[in-house]
Order: structure tokens, then C-alpha cells, then sequence
């Protein structure tokens, strides 16, 4: 399946760079620093190309934002799409979920509609549509694996699984923004190790009797 990981390297060129490669700068320095904490002078500088070439392909800023979410949820989307297509059990597939949250976090990235999401107040409104677009997406592919897997017996819950869904996106994105400080994974293996287990069905009681020694006189 398609593969939330860091975009190709980043050296600088003299050729004139396609859009593509303007969009892999920006998504880790929005990913790394926010969107709010790069501008266009650090593209420029990075790739050895002027501003004007830029705006060029992305006249603004929020055009940029945008095109990075919609390439974001693009990838994102077909990585859920292969996870499905797998026809793997219900959990496992919960289980792939996380694990690609866990790949961007061993990046040293942020998903990065969740680092918007944090900035969401001071974006434009169409990078604000695009964002909701992209939890959107999210929530409903979880709702269909959820619904399945209560049905299957191989997945316990209360409530709709619209709710457990956004559970999952808010604990996931949230986990991933309290790693940061600590410097690594494993408040997020914690945290989503923990939202697994709660989606697990009970253990069944066993219908066997225990064996009784007999005394000896």
C-alpha cells in the first residue's frame, strides 16, 4: 500500500524544479514547523531557485497549502483503499491504520493535516475545507471497518461507529502532537496500543467446569 513517508531528498538544483518537487520541500517543512513556520524565501533557498519561479506554479501561499493537502489526502486515500483491498480481519486493519501514523512519527513528521489542524484558525478557507475534507475521508473509512467488524463479532463498542471513528482520529492525532516533545514513539505506540485493545471483544467465559482433585485418606 501506498506510504506516508518523507518525499524524495531535498539537495538543492540548478534546473528549473516542477511543482512536485516544490510540494515535497513544503510538506516536510510544514510537517517539521507548521505551515505557519516557513515561507516561500525557505522553498527558494532550499531548492536554489528564485521566488518568482514559486509563484510561478503556486501564485500564492494558500494555493500551496492547498495543493499540499490535496496531494496529502490523495496518497492517504489510496493507502486506506489498499488496507481495505486486503480483505485483511477488521483489527488488523485497525492495525495498518495506526501503522501509518507510526511511519510519518519514525520520519520525525507530524500527519500533516493534524500540524494544520493546529494552525487550522489562521489558514485560509481553502485550505480549511480541504483539511475537514481529509478528517472527512478518514472517519468514514473507519466507520465502514468498525460497523464491519462489530458485525463479524471480531470488534466490541459502544455507540455509533461515527463516534468511535472520531475517537480514534482525535486520540491518534493528539498522540502524535504529545510524542514530539518527548522525542519519540513510544507515548504513541502507548497511547495507540491502548486504543486498539479498547475496540477488542471480551473474552468469552469458559463453559468448562473445573477438574476437583479428590482427597486422598
Amino acid at each position: 500500500m501506498p506510504r506516508i513517508t518523507p518525499s524524495a531528498a531535498r539537495q538543492p538544483a540548478a534546473a528549473p524544479q516542477t511543482s512536485g518537487q516544490i510540494l515535497d520541500v513544503a510538506e516536510r517543512l510544514a510537517q517539521t514547523r507548521g505551515f505557519n513556520g516557513f515561507s516561500y524565501a525557505d522553498i527558494a533557498t532550499e531548492l536554489g531557485i528564485t521566488k518568482a519561479s514559486l509563484h510561478y506554479h503556486y501564485p500564492t501561499k494558500a494555493d500551496l497549502g492547498r495543493a499540499l493537502i490535496d496531494r496529502y489526502s490523495t496518497t492517504f486515500a489510496a493507502a486506506l483503499a489498499g488496507i481495505e483491498e486486503s480483505r485483511a480481519p477488521r483489527p488488523m486493519q485497525l492495525e495498518r491504520y495506526v501503522a501509518i501514523y507510526a511511519e510519518v512519527l519514525k520520519a520525525g513528521r507530524i500527519c500533516l493535516c493534524g500540524m494544520l489542524a493546529a494552525e487550522y484558525t489562521t489558514l485560509p478557507a481553502l485550505m480549511q475545507d480541504a483539511i475537514r475534507g481529509f478528517f472527512d475521508v478518514n472517519e468514514r473509512w473507519l466507520s465502514r471497518v468498525l460497523e464491519s467488524g462489530r458485525k463479524d463479532g471480531s470488534l466490541a463498542f459502544e455507540g455509533t461507529p461515527e463516534d468511535a471513528a472520531r475517537a480514534i482520529t482525535s486520540a491518534l492525532e493528539g498522540a502524535m502532537l504529545l510524542a514530539r516533545p518527548y522525542g519519540g514513539a513510544e507515548r504513541f505506540k502507548s497511547a495507540a496500543q491502548r486504543v486498539l485493545r479498547e475496540f477488542a471483544p471480551a473474552a468469552k467465559p469458559s463453559n468448562k467446569k473445573p477438574v476437583s482433585k479428590k482427597l486422598r485418606g
